[in-house]
């Protein structure tokens, strides 16, 4: 089903209020809860976050929208709040860190299928292609860092297999640029799709930043600094398929429109009917900031903002098990490479990228060294051991 942006109603921003009960709920389960309902919390979270992002870019670029952005800064705080704290501590941190590439690999999946551009497709295809081995390395420090199987996380959604090689993904900074759309000709959907995949990757590469100097053993730093490096030139990816000639208030409009978007298919998926009521309940607080910024809108630019918006948005992003899809990618796709905006066959990579990544990997490579020999099957392998000695 989707919705109408034709009659915008929602919660009017001065009655967006919380408490601290409020803002600290019950955090789902790690075993209990569908593990969608937790790549929901993470993506949203990311979408809260760029939110908070944007509006303080904004606010230093523009001296009269400081109080407007400010006023809906404070209530996309607290929502971004409340989302994040739904994470409990059950998950270790590299249990989350699991939980954060599935996000990417089924989010992009779902997404580069409904991309109505093909170059933009192409570009999401190629991000989950790297991110899909983020997760088979991940996997395997979980394994011999904590004993633990990473399907406990991934409840069978999400293969862990390996993806194009992280050691191969590092690139020249100009290799990671892509060719904006045009974003008064192109489709709502490839819109909000950029700036939804910008976002999980952003607060990604966040993640990995606060959470990989914890560790004590020095491969599990080393391998977070690398992957972290790599979610870098995703985000770097993602924000250049972004058109750069929009205004900030088109920027700012699209942003709110946006989390509607995805609120919006949070409320329709969700299966935990306690989740569900706070994206219900934030689903309303964002269709009044979408109402609040379109009336804004008017005002500043003298224009109507359903010249940008679609009169109904898209139906809504699928919370499903990409896996037959992710295959078929990783079959045909996981030699492609980048060389200034296109993608090429592996042997034509750019000089600079090629230094680049000597130099870089010229010590050794952390995510090649954590998953030397393995090899993922249900359990451990430590319990796989047990096992062979056991039938010996």
């Amino acid at each position: 089903m989707a919705l109408s942006l034709t009659d915008i109603k929602g919660c009017p921003i001065d009655q967006q209020r919380f408490t601290w009960r409020e803002l600290v709920n019950k955090p789902i389960s790690k075993l209990d809860d569908d593990a969608f309902t937790r790549i929901r919390v993470i993506l949203l979270t990311g979408l809260e976050m760029e939110a908070l992002r944007f509006s303080h870019s904004a606010a230093r670029m523009n001296q009269d929208l400081r109080a407007p952005l400010a006023k809906l800064r404070r209530v996309e705080q607290h929502q971004a709040t409340t989302i994040n704290w739904l994470l409990g501590a059950d998950h270790s941190p590299l249990e989350t860190t699991i939980a954060y590439e599935q996000v990417a690999i089924e989010v992009t999946a779902a997404v580069a299928q409904r991309e109505p551009d093909e170059y933009l497709a192409q570009t999401y295809r190629f991000g989950l292609l790297e991110d899909f081995d983020h997760l088979y390395r991940y996997s395997a420090m979980l394994d011999r860092l904590e004993g633990k199987d990473a399907n406990n996380i991934l409840q069978c959604y999400t293969d862990i297999l390996p993806g194009r090689p992280t050691i191969m993904e590092h690139r020249a900074p100009e290799d990671d640029l892509r060719t904006p759309m045009d974003a008064r000709t192109a489709h709502p959907l490839s819109k909000l799709h950029a700036l939804t995949i910008m976002a999980a990757e952003q607060q990604t590469q966040n993640y990995y930043l606060n959470v990989g100097p914890l560790f004590t053993d020095p491969v599990a730093r080393m391998l977070y600094a690398e992957i972290a490096s790599i979610e870098e030139q995703h985000v770097t990816q993602y924000e250049s398929i972004i058109d750069p000639r929009q205004t900030w208030m088109e920027q700012w409009l699209m942003h709110e429109a946006n989390e509607v978007y995805n609120y919006f298919g949070c409320v329709q998926q969700e299966k935990n009917p306690r989740i569900r009521a706070i994206w219900e309940r934030f689903l309303d607080y964002e269709l009044g900031h979408l109402s609040y910024v379109m009336d804004l809108f008017k005002q500043v630019e003298r224009r109507d903002p359903m010249e940008l918006l679609p009169e109904k948005l898209p139906d809504p992003i699928p919370f499903d098990s990409q896996r037959d899809f992710v295959r078929g990618v990783l079959s045909g796709e996981v030699d492609l490479r980048a060389n200034g905006t296109e993608y090429v066959p592996r042997d034509q990579e750019s000089e600079a990228t090629l230094a680049y990544r000597e130099h870089l990997n010229s010590e050794g490579s952390p995510t090649e060294a954590v998953a030397a020999g393995y090899h993922w099957r249900p359990g451990t392998e430590l319990s796989t051991r047990v096992n062979q000695i056991g039938h010996a």
